[in-house]
């Protein structure tokens, strides 16, 4: 009698673990498929001709349309130089942004110096300007260097960002711990040595968050390189998908995305990548036993 008493309400919360933790995938597989389809139709419009974003109901079957598609690409726009010209510089900009705001970032956490605070509140108060305010001065600024369309214009004022010092400081300053960095100058470590082997190792889950927000950001960048830009060469890829759009016969829908297709597939891959760096540093601790 005492062993069934026992035994039976043992059961119910196994049945309510199951049935939550089954409830959690569901969701979890459904929020997946949503986030997925809008890149499954862009596939599938691309993958057919140029009515098909018409059909109704929309068609969900993938087409034997899309190298006829992306041939017509090619013939508009130099797509793959436009996808090179972008990949070198985000990937440059990337690095300068994420190595200088570590820099920062860890000055910021772990120094003390004149005026930290006030500098680091004059950091935190560029985030409130609005960045349609700093194109004409910047322009003006290229243009007195003889920048103007070249990937300098580019790459150059966007080394460092207010926000990725912030992010940098704010992770260091709870995840690097002074026991660590007391622990490297007593065995005789400098300064940028206790920041690379110390610093660096504990915060990289941080350095490649801000790395993929980056990347991504730059990657779809199209109002300042349309500003500094003028040579079709030197044209990155969200300029050469603008081209796309101007065509007098009405727009080709399949066409643009297979082009759009082709041009997400860097980011998607960079993403994939990057985060489950993200995922492994975060279960990896600074200290090992």
């Amino acid at each position: 009698m005492s062993s069934s008493s026992w035994s039976q309400p043992s059961k119910a919360p196994g049945g309510a673990g199951i049935f939550g933790k089954t409830a959690f995938y569901v969701l979890l597989i459904a929020g997946a498929l949503i986030s997925i389809f809008p890149f499954y139709w862009m596939f599938v419009i691309a993958t057919n001709d140029r009515g098909a974003v018409f059909h109704i109901p929309p068609l969900l079957t993938i087409g034997g349309e899309f190298f006829n598609n992306f041939q017509r690409v090619l013939e508009r726009t130099d797509f793959f130089q436009a996808l090179l010209n972008s990949l070198f510089v985000s990937s440059m900009v990337t690095v300068s942004v994420v190595f200088f705001c570590t820099l920062a970032g860890y000055a910021f956490a772990k120094y003390e110096f004149p005026f930290k605070n006030a500098l680091f509140y004059f950091v935190i108060a560029t985030l409130f300007v609005p960045s349609q305010l700093s194109v004409l001065p910047t322009y003006i600024i290229m243009a007195k260097l003889q920048w103007i369309d070249t990937y300098r214009a580019l790459i150059v004022p966007a080394m460092v960002n207010a926000f990725g010092i912030f992010w940098m400081r704010q992770y260091a300053a709870t995840a690097v711990h002074s026991e660590l960095i007391e622990s490297g100058r007593i065995d005789g470590g400098g300064h940028f040595r206790i920041f690379w082997n110390i610093a660096v190792p504990v915060i990289t889950p941080a350095m490649a968050t801000l790395g993929i927000l980056n990347f991504m950001n730059v990657w779809n960048d199209f109002f300042w390189p349309l500003v500094v830009l003028k040579n079709s060469e030197h044209f990155t890829i969200q300029i050469a998908l603008q081209q796309l759009f101007a065509n007098r016969d009405g727009l080709d829908y399949g066409m643009i995305m297979s082009a759009t297709f082709t041009a997400t597939l860097p980011l998607l891959i960079v993403f994939l990548l990057f985060s489950r760096w993200v995922i492994a540093g975060l279960t990896s601790g600074a200290v090992k036993s």
